[in-house]
């Protein structure tokens, strides 16, 4: 099996039909174990949380801030593992 080279951009991904549903119609609930919490201390304005964002649950202040739709979040963590400053952590629901 050829292995494949390591992709440097969203240019070298093959094309491929995309198809970006979000949840809108499809409130969380109380099973969700974790929720993110944005720092605005260490957050640098970069909106990498917001462009990776399965569930399109954040989106942008009028400062440029990250703000959480709890509503739809389903707490998988992306957003935290991406932030660049780890200006977002996730903390137990409930917490």
């Amino acid at each position: 099996m050829k292995r494949l080279e390591k992709l440097v951009s969203i240019k070298d991904l093959p094309e491929a039909p995309v198809s970006n549903v979000p949840s809108l119609n499809q409130k969380t609930g109380t099973w969700r174990v974790f929720r993110p919490i944005v720092d605005k201390e260490k957050c640098i304005k970069c909106s990498i949380c917001w462009r990776c964002c399965p569930d399109i649950s954040i989106e942008i202040d009028n400062e440029g801030f990250p703000i959480i739709n709890y509503d739809y979040c389903k707490g998988c963590g992306i957003c935290a593992h991406e932030c660049p400053k780890t200006a977002i952590s996730m903390d137990r629901e409930g917490k």
